[in-house]
């Protein structure tokens, strides 16, 4: 019952990605003033480019909700860690290198998503606190110092070098796709191939046995939270180096779609289960969907709505499908 249970719950998503695409490519088409068919090959691989900067940092995200834990400041990190990108280029010393300064560029960017994910990560550890208050915190701090850069204006800096390397294709595939297909690899073999993926699944089961384990919980937070501060950075790294333009407003609200996409992938909000793939099947999911609407000529409000519905659907599902005890749904 429960291998079957897990098939499921692992397969669920993929088939709601084959009913988006047979809806929106049967109906849709009929429905929409485009010329276009929805399954156009440039339309989806455009829907992959455009899933990266938030699957990146969701498959991050799936990570911290297998601990048990929530991490509400990746949008501010996002944020943060492209004006240190483009700010950065700026400089008078960065400007002397030409494009060698691209690689220092990113190394900033980077190193800013670690700290932001360094500090959250410690402050987990050492006091406690649930990480929900932890990174709320964070995310109004952080938040902060974005906006204490340039105020409401705009951080820019175009960089052709950057534009040519962002909206290169290799295999058909643009370099966005590839970055979100590389983290989405590495960070399976992490969960699946690993201590540090098993510890993070025993850990979100059950804590207190996790440490009578001889788990060291804390640095495993630790590490965990410098993981997801780092993807917020480098999901920012290949959003701006195509855009050059970052405004301290962006990145607000990606929490709750990395959130949306992880749980749609069929991650508990308790812990202790999730799947790094099924994770990308959701960022897909949320993608296509939006696609599919605007396809038909919906506007955002009713593309929120109806994601919005769709993931109230998933919970309740899932606490369905996750009651002990009983042998069919209760509806």
């Amino acid at each position: 019952m429960t291998n079957r249970k897990d098939l499921l719950k692992r397969s669920a998503i993929w088939g709601f990605i084959l009913l988006e695409l047979v809806f929106f490519s049967v109906i849709g088409d009929v429905l929409s003033s485009s010329d276009k068919p929805f399954l156009a090959v440039d339309n989806m691989l455009l829907v992959l480019k455009q899933s990266a900067p938030i699957g990146i940092i969701a498959l991050g995200m799936t990570i911290i909700m297998i601990n048990g834990n929530i991490d509400l400041s990746v949008g501010a990190t996002f944020a943060l860690a492209a004006i240190v990108l483009l700010e950065s280029l700026t400089w008078p010393f960065m400007q002397d290198l030409g494009d060698w300064a691209i690689l220092l560029a990113w190394l900033f960017a980077l190193s800013t998503g670690v700290i932001m994910g360094a500090i959250n990560g410690i402050i987990v550890w050492k006091t406690g606190v649930d990480a929900f208050i932890v990174t709320l915190g964070a995310m109004l701090g952080f938040r902060g110092i974005v906006f204490m850069f340039n105020g409401e204006q705009p951080t820019s800096h175009l960089n052709w070098t950057l534009v040519d390397f962002a909206e290169a294709q290799f295999l058909g595939l643009h370099t966005a796709t590839w970055f979100l297909l590389g983290t989405a690899l590495v960070l399976w073999l992490l969960m699946t191939k690993t201590v540090h993926g098993r510890n993070a699944y025993a850990i979100g089961n059950n804590r207190e046995a996790a440490v009578n384990a001889g788990i060291r919980v804390g640095p495993h937070f630790l590490w965990n939270f410098i993981l997801i501060g780092f993807l917020a950075a480098l999901s920012a790294v290949v959003f701006y180096s195509e855009s050059g333009s970052v405004n301290p407003n962006d990145g607000m609200l990606y929490e709750l779609w990395a959130i949306t996409a992880v749980v749609l992938g069929g991650t508990k909000l308790a812990g202790g289960y999730g799947s790094i793939i099924s994770t990308l099947g959701g960022v897909i999911a949320i993608q296509l969907l939006r696609k599919g609407l605007g396809h038909i000529g919906a506007d955002t409000q009713t593309v929120n709505l109806v994601i919005g519905l769709i993931l109230i659907a998933v919970l309740v599902l899932d606490r369905q499908l996750n009651r002990q005890g009983q042998g069919e749904l209760k509806i």
